[in-house]
């Protein structure tokens, strides 16, 4: 809670610090000591832009103190421009930018042990849940999932599952830099009720899932219930990749099950003009418009 309190008291001082530098770049740049340097007030507006930035995410972010990596990344830049500044500049100006360097580097302190508090926080395990009705019959909805290399048609972080045998697969999807692959096994099957997996230790990430089937309410149709866990070692690693994808983890399996339910129950995933679902996912640009039923507008 703390820690939290401490990274919007952060925020606030970055919608401050970018309000001024938008409102008054000049004013910012002479008290910096840099306001001879050919395009010293484009650059004030930039950072403040980006400060502006880190406000929206601090204070908008439901456990912001993880996001006070992206103030550290910002001060590193500001020390880097300002040291250059004041190596390169006498007399009063030196003397300002000096100034302005040892408060940026009295922030980045700030910004830094923040930073660290909001990841000891994260160490635990990340536990995402969501669950959606599909109009088809349970034995047919655990079918499809249970032949684990359908996953990637719907989950779009995942370029491949390769069964190896009946109880162990090979996983490939995107990470933020590079691909990741791991092993995964099945560790409790109820034939037309569940499937729990993990991933085999030492294979790559630490994950785990749970999807359950249940009839629907009077029996119609099959409510699929999932639940994911990432451990200390891939919670990190989730919430990048669904952000690479513009989701919070939770959104995102959300978003997997709903292009399920279309896959069930229409055979494909499919969009419209004004809603081009997954536009920062590669595989959904094969997607096709949606298309009246019917011939009905």
């Amino acid at each position: 809670m703390m820690t939290d309190k401490f990274a919007r008291a952060l925020g606030w001082a970055s919608l401050a610090l970018g309000a001024a530098q938008l409102a008054a770049p000049r004013a910012v740049t002479r008290l910096c000591g840099v306001d001879d340097a050919p395009g010293a007030t484009t650059v004030a507006r930039l950072v403040g832009g980006r400060e502006l930035l880190h406000a929206a995410l601090l204070l908008g972010a439901k456990n912001p103190a993880q996001w006070a990596w992206t103030r550290v990344a910002g001060d590193t830049m500001d020390l880097g421009l300002l040291g250059r500044a004041a190596a390169g500049r006498t007399g009063v100006r030196r003397t300002r930018a000096l100034a302005a360097l040892g408060a940026v580097a009295g922030l980045t302190a700030l910004d830094a042990a923040c930073a660290r508090r909001g990841t000891a926080k994260a160490k635990g395990p990340l536990q995402v849940r969501a669950s959606i009705t599909i109009n088809k019959p349970r034995e047919d909805v655990y079918r499809f999932w249970r032949d684990l290399e359908n996953l990637p048609t719907f989950m779009v972080h995942l370029d491949s599952v390769r069964t190896v045998n009946q109880r162990h697969s090979h996983w490939k999807a995107k990470g933020p830099i590079v691909d990741l692959e791991w092993e995964a096994e099945i560790i409790d099957e109820r034939f037309g009720d569940l499937i729990a997996w993990r991933s085999v230790p030492g294979t790559g990430i630490a994950t785990a899932g749970l999807v359950s089937c249940t009839d629907g309410p009077a029996g119609h149709g099959t409510v699929v219930d999932v639940s994911l866990e990432y451990g200390a070692r891939g919670r990190k690693l989730a919430a990048a990749v669904a952000r690479m994808f513009g989701e919070h983890p939770e959104q995102q399996l959300r978003d997997d099950l709903r292009r399920f339910k279309q896959v069930m129950e229409t055979g494909e995933v499919v969009r419209s003009e004004g809603s081009p679902e997954g536009h920062r996912a590669r595989r959904q640009l094969q997607q096709r418009p949606a298309q009246p039923i019917g011939g009905r507008v």
